[in-house]
């Protein structure tokens, strides 16, 4: 009985009391989520608690103005009031992490949003990350297994790559990352839900925190009716929960769904202290923020940790040139584009290979394997460049030997792309696989 309290007891005899007088400050203005603070000094990225008769409202810095402290509500502005006094809570820039948060869903606060107990967090790690310099990130060089069949063979991920999952609304991005989460091979799986629906992150939870993968994994779930600031930070505690892992030493999968919606997390937040909108409303900063955020992944060269950090990108309107999918595309290592003419012909996962790419592919197998993508992607971009006249009948067999080719094989070309939500197929089969669909058809 007394085992649980060990640990607390531990702790509290350790634990170095602060008996320097407590500074608070008094709210002068409140614009919306945004509230200013007078006689209280606090550094960006500390949080405060805002009281009032009622209880307590917790707040965010964000920056300064005119000598008062710009702070950004975590929760509901209703029963805030003037002069409403505000405390500093916590350590500033610090976000809880550890091993206590395996098995565990919690919140942007790090606060349990499965019914388990409170979780006693041993360990801080600075919200920001610890930069490393870019020679302390070690190459890759190992191929990471998803489980995906048209991923292993076509588009190899590497250990500590940074990939893209990049299409339209509705056309199967969470299915794919449900699949991968589930076949991938690493030590931890950290996932971040940010500004999905909440019935998503219950149906995610349930579906994958059980059984063995429980124990291995952390979710940090921040749904879209949350403030922009506290999905900006599950962001960043799911990318520093995953940074403390990789020190350890550990292979982590951090899925981060969707980066998206942390980019307009940023842009609110960013419009709101003023700054303009430049890339089709995206303040230069919201855009910065994605940047430093994905170049947290990648190989430690210290620890021998890595992060394979997985993003969904989400396209509005299907467009592939919108401000969010461009800046992806380019500081990421690789992207997978999902088409939404590939669903609507019930293929699925609907992965369109002649977009898609890794950039670390040709690095990380061997050059016979390399070969049979190449031709793959060949003869996929073959047929649709061509496949209106094929079904009109438009084509005069033996005009062009490699569409010939890819119009016999078509069938299996789309049976090897196509794959259910339940199957796992391991690299080594992706790659014989592939190997037989070019031995069979000569």
């Amino acid at each position: 009985m007394l085992n649980p309290a060990v640990g607390v007891l531990d702790r509290l005899a350790a634990a170095r009391p602060d008996f320097a007088p407590r500074r608070f400050g008094v709210v002068s203005a409140c614009d919306g989520g945004l509230v200013e603070v007078s006689g209280l000094a606090l550094p960006i990225g500390a949080m405060g608690a805002i009281t009032h008769g009622h209880g307590a409202l917790s707040a965010e810095t964000i920056g300064f103005r005119n000598g008062h402290t710009l702070m950004m509500l975590l929760g509901d502005p209703v029963l805030l009031r003037p002069g409403a006094r505000v405390r500093a809570i916590g350590r500033p820039g610090m976000l809880p992490v550890g091993e206590a948060f395996l098995g565990r869903a919690v919140d942007g606060e790090a606060l349990p949003i499965d019914g388990g107990a409170a979780i006693s967090a041993t360990a801080q790690w600075p919200v920001g990350g610890v930069r490393a310099g870019a020679l302390d990130r070690s190459p890759v060089r190992v191929p990471f297994d998803v489980g995906v069949r048209a991923l292993n063979g076509l588009t190899t991920f590497g250990v500590g790559q940074r990939i893209g999952i990049m299409a339209g609304s509705g056309v199967g991005k969470s299915v794919l990352l449900d699949m991968i989460a589930h076949g991938a091979s690493a030590d931890v799986v950290i996932v971040g839900l940010i500004g999905e629906r909440a019935r998503e992150v219950s149906d995610f939870v349930e579906r994958h925190m059980h059984g063995e993968r429980r124990a291995r994994s952390v979710i940090v779930a921040v749904p879209a009716d949350h403030a922009p600031n506290l999905r900006m930070r599950g962001a960043m505690l799911a990318t520093g929960m995953a940074e403390y892992f990789r020190a350890q030493g550990y292979r982590v999968l951090l899925i981060m769904d969707s980066l998206t919606r942390v980019a307009h997390a940023a842009r609110e937040i960013g419009l709101l202290l003023g700054e303009p909108g430049a890339a089709r409303g995206y303040p230069p900063s919201a855009l910065a923020t994605l940047t430093k955020l994905v170049e947290r992944a990648g190989n430690s060269g210290t620890s021998g940790g890595s992060i394979t950090g997985l993003y969904t990108v989400l396209a509005d309107g299907d467009n592939q040139d919108d401000p969010v999918v461009d800046t992806a595309r380019a500081i990421l290592d690789g992207h997978v584009v999902l088409s939404r003419d590939l669903a609507q012909r019930g293929q699925y996962p609907a992965i369109d290979i002649a977009a898609s790419l890794s950039r670390v592919m040709n690095d990380i197998v061997d050059p016979a394997h390399a070969r049979l993508a190449r031709a793959f992607r060949a003869h996929v971009a073959s047929y649709e460049a061509n496949r209106d006249l094929v079904l009109m009948g438009a084509y005069r067999h033996g005009t062009d030997a490699q569409l010939d080719r890819a119009i016999a094989m078509h069938d299996q070309l789309i049976g090897y792309l196509a794959q259910a939500q339940d199957e796992r197929v391991a690299l080594p089969a992706s790659v014989a696989q592939l190997a037989e669909l070019f031995s069979d058809a000569g």
